[in-house]
């Protein structure tokens, strides 16, 4: 027997499922939100739904926004169940249930007059983003916003009709300003080196498109502090919907999974207040960038390490690949010996205890993390995640053989087939373009390094073409297993 999650049943939900202790007609919306996913309802929505549980900022809640028709599906699902959202927490020891409702309203993904609309409604003190890396239309190789995209220019051409996100948000910064009213944050929680600064690259550089004026009046009015996020979330399948049914009779359209650990560093910089997030966990700090920098080095670069080798060993979840000895042995020596020494130190923070609890967290085997979800969309995480680090071993003169045998694994991954000879589905935005491109470097392998828009200086580097050479023909001929072995039982 399953209780249907809406509000008018949260009273008939088990007892063991935590639902919110505050009235949501109370709320009030303070917060316009853009991609409505898993990760931000396991995270930002989270802690939201802490700071009004403790009965505080009633006036932050949430409006969800979207541009792309694939984001009305999960809005179909809210609306059913009134916008509410059951996330699970879960690792080897416990498992736990909650309801969360800081979301009031959600609006059509795409209805450009309705989003501005909301965005200039002086109650709007923050616009968040998680839009995903490949949101941002940076250029891969250079790392800043690129002003060509097809898209970004349709919106400088015509602002009164935005499409992009960068474009409803600079439509509603022009709506507030025309009428008088104060600016908004615009927050980034997306997992991308300096996301504040990037986000501020891609509003300006499209108001710089427009007129130089509007671009200096952003850029003086408008805060958009950096922020370092952090929580494993999986996509939801029918296993997981199956799984809330069956442990907490909840039945549930879209239900969160994640792990218990979860973490925001966040810059104190806001351009008409925040809530009080400090009162249930968030870390506010003048500098977040050595945070981001761990983050993204040890956790980002670690789950590209055991990614895919793990794929083409035909392994399914996170968890199995991490009880693999060669894929653990794999990410323990490149982050012991390549990774870690890259990051400066981080306050308060001892390098070595984080690599321990990334393994651990790695190694849930309660939540269902999948290999081709880490796998997916190399072409934009590579360049954010390996390839700069590999830039700072080359420039520092120090080995880079674990890492050039990280992107020869990526490599031989776009190929699009395991070791097996099973058929790997495209992964990748731009999959047919990378499946060439490796099919071409299974005999010329300085094809690969030839993407530029992707390696940059790095490809041209005679150290790592060497390194990398040698790693993609040890695969090629004797498989990901073998190489591994080798690798693992090398001397540093």
């Amino acid at each position: 027997m399953t209780v249907k999650l809406s509000r008018a049943n949260l009273d008939k939900l088990p007892e063991k499922v935590g639902r919110p202790s505050y009235d949501r007609a109370a709320l009030k919306p303070g917060i316009v939100h853009f991609g409505v996913g898993n990760f931000h309802r396991s995270h930002q929505a989270v802690y939201l739904d802490d700071l009004f549980n403790a009965g505080l900022g009633h006036d932050w809640a949430i409006v969800g926004a979207g541009v792309f028709d694939g984001e009305k599906v999960g809005r179909e699902r809210l609306e059913e169940q009134d916008w509410l959202t059951t996330v699970v927490e879960q690792d080897s020891g416990r498992m736990a249930a909650r309801v969360t409702s800081v979301m009031t309203d959600f609006l059509m993904p795409g209805d450009g007059e309705a989003i501005v609309e909301q965005l200039a409604d002086p109650a709007i003190r923050i616009v968040s983003l998680t839009i995903t890396e490949g949101g941002y239309f940076i250029d891969p190789a250079s790392g800043k916003f690129n002003p060509t995209h097809p898209a970004i220019v349709a919106d400088a051409q015509d602002i009164g009709d935005p499409k992009t996100v960068f474009g409803l948000i600079l439509a509603g910064l022009l709506r507030r300003r025309d009428d008088g009213i104060g600016p908004f944050t615009v927050m980034s929680c997306d997992n991308i080196p300096h996301n504040g600064h990037v986000t501020s690259d891609g509003v300006v550089g499209l108001a710089r498109l427009i007129d130089e004026d509007i671009a200096d009046w952003v850029e003086e009015h408008v805060a958009f502090p950096n922020g370092m996020v952090d929580r494993i979330t999986p996509a939801t399948t029918d296993r997981e919907r199956a799984m809330l049914a069956k442990d907490f009779g909840v039945e549930d359209n879209w239900p969160v999974f994640c792990e218990p650990f979860k973490q925001w560093v966040l810059e104190d910089r806001f351009t008409d207040g925040r809530p009080p997030l400090e009162k249930v966990g968030v870390q506010f700090v003048r500098d977040v960038a050595p945070f981001e920098l761990m983050k993204i080095r040890i956790l980002n670069g670690g789950h590209a390490t055991i990614a895919y080798p793990a794929g083409l060993m035909d392994i399914h979840f996170v968890h199995e690949a991490m009880q693999e000895p060669l894929v653990r042995g794999f990410l323990e020596k490149l982050e012991r010996e390549e990774i870690i020494p890259t990051v400066p130190p981080v306050p308060g923070t001892d390098l070595g205890d984080y690599f321990k609890l990334i393994d651990q967290r790695f190694s849930n085997p309660k939540i269902g993390d999948t290999v081709r979800r880490l796998c997916l969309d190399g072409s934009n995480r590579q360049p954010k995640f390996i390839i700069p680090t590999i830039a700072d071993r080359l420039s520092a003169g120090k080995g880079i053989d674990g890492l050039a045998l990280e992107s020869a694994l990526w490599c031989r991954y776009c190929f699009g087939t395991t070791d097996s000879g099973a058929v790997i589905e495209p992964n990748d935005p731009n999959w047919d373009r990378l499946q060439a491109t490796a099919k071409a470097a299974k005999g010329d392998a300085a094809a690969w390094l030839a993407m530029e828009d992707i390696y940059g200086d790095v490809g041209k580097s005679r150290v790592f073409a060497e390194a990398f050479v040698k790693a993609l023909a040890a695969l090629w001929s004797g498989g990901t297993r073998n190489t591994l072995s080798r690798y693992i039982g090398a001397t540093a």
